[in-house]
């Protein structure tokens, strides 16, 4: 029996947005695996902060400067990326932003660039990357989805209708480069904790939990918060050999949220 292939030895993987928190996580992972680290951020100081921090972890990472959804800018990091470290073989479209405002409050221009950067920018940059992808015979995209990709909550009806629309973008890319032996799928993140979901995880002066904490822990069969280490061995699965023939499809690292209707209170 052929042995599973879990190993990115060779391969040049691009994760963006990925100075910090699950993009970094991500990166730790497809390093291990044997991957060559490259990151973007959108200013020097975000790139040398991620920079410092694969340093202390003995990461031997690439950073660089790029306002991902920016097309001239994408395609000129890709050319750069290409000469100074090699051909991308997989691209993590990890940059996102979220901005929680109800909906009859926010205005297009807010809306937009939610649109603009959780969506567009994993197009702009999926598109740059995919000839070279072609010309080498094969390449992995994996994009950050989210549970939102799938459910409604107050306040984030731009980053719901971005993240519904990268669950289908995931879906097109796969259908439209499969034949090239390219692999588009995504990952939904669960609540994940991180240092900006912090606070909703402090204890309460009286010891309880705080009233969102119950909330997540009510709604996951797991109960619990997911970790970034989490994400790990799902980001090694998609982005290696062993997931060959797992084209289109989003893997909800969720803790089992989206199967389940929740605890009667």
């Amino acid at each position: 029996m052929a042995s599973v292939n879990f190993s990115l030895k060779g391969k040049t993987a691009w994760i963006t947005g990925a100075s910090y928190g699950i993009g970094f996580a991500i990166a730790e992972a497809l390093h291990e695996a044997g991957a060559a680290i490259v990151f973007n951020d959108i200013n020097q100081d975000l790139v040398d902060k991620g920079l410092a921090a694969y340093k202390a972890v003995n990461i031997p990472a690439h950073g660089y400067i790029c306002d991902v959804t920016d097309e001239a800018a994408v395609n000129a990091t890709v050319a750069k990326i290409e000469k100074e470290v090699g051909v991308i073989d997989i691209l993590v479209n990890n940059a996102g932003i979220i901005k929680r405002i109800p909906m009859t409050e926010m205005s297009a221009a807010d809306f937009r660039q939610v649109i603009d950067v959780d969506l567009n920018a994993p197009f702009i940059v999926s598109k740059a990357v995919i000839p070279a992808m072609i010309k080498k015979g094969g390449g992995k995209i994996i994009n950050i989805c989210s549970m939102m990709s799938e459910l409604g909550r107050e306040t984030v009806s731009a980053y719901a209708a971005a993240k519904g629309g990268l669950k289908m973008l995931t879906r097109n890319i796969a259908s439209e480069y499969g034949k090239h032996n390219i692999q588009c799928n995504g990952i939904g993140p669960g609540y994940i904790e991180t240092p900006q979901t912090a606070p909703l995880r402090e204890r309460q002066a009286d010891g309880s939990r705080h009233p969102f904490d119950q909330f997540i822990i009510a709604k996951t069969p797991a109960e619990r918060w997911g970790t970034t280490d989490d994400l790990k061995g799902p980001s090694v699965f998609l982005a290696s050999g062993a997931s060959d023939f797992v084209n289109g499809h989003v893997l909800y690292v969720d803790g089992g949220i989206l199967a389940y209707i929740g605890k009667q209170p």
